[in-house]
């Protein structure tokens, strides 16, 4: 499973659990999504550090990939790669 969603998935669990506690409080409903969203936020900062620096790396790794290939392709639009490719053997045979 996808770093990102395992972290995604954590935060809303994190969510329903929170909501769930606060549902038992007699108070506005607004009151209560809302204290939910922000009990939830800092909870996940604390509890779910880990997976959150699991996906940051799987981000970085991908932001990486994309800039490896993107470089690669300009310099084969330049004409940089020809210099890497090897060019057939040519004859040695001036009279042609």
């Amino acid at each position: 499973m996808s770093a990102a969603v395992k972290y995604t998935l954590g935060r809303i669990g994190l969510f329903v659990v929170v909501l769930a506690a606060l549902w038992l409080i007699d108070m506005n409903v607004f009151l209560k999504l809302m204290l939910a969203l922000v009990f939830s936020a800092a909870l996940s900062f604390f509890l779910l550090k880990g997976w959150r620096d699991e996906m940051a790396e799987e981000m970085a790794g991908a932001a990486q990939r994309r800039r490896d290939e993107k470089e690669r392709l300009r310099s084969a639009l330049a004409g940089e790669d020809q210099a890497e490719r090897s060019e057939p053997p040519r004859d040695s045979d001036p009279s042609r």
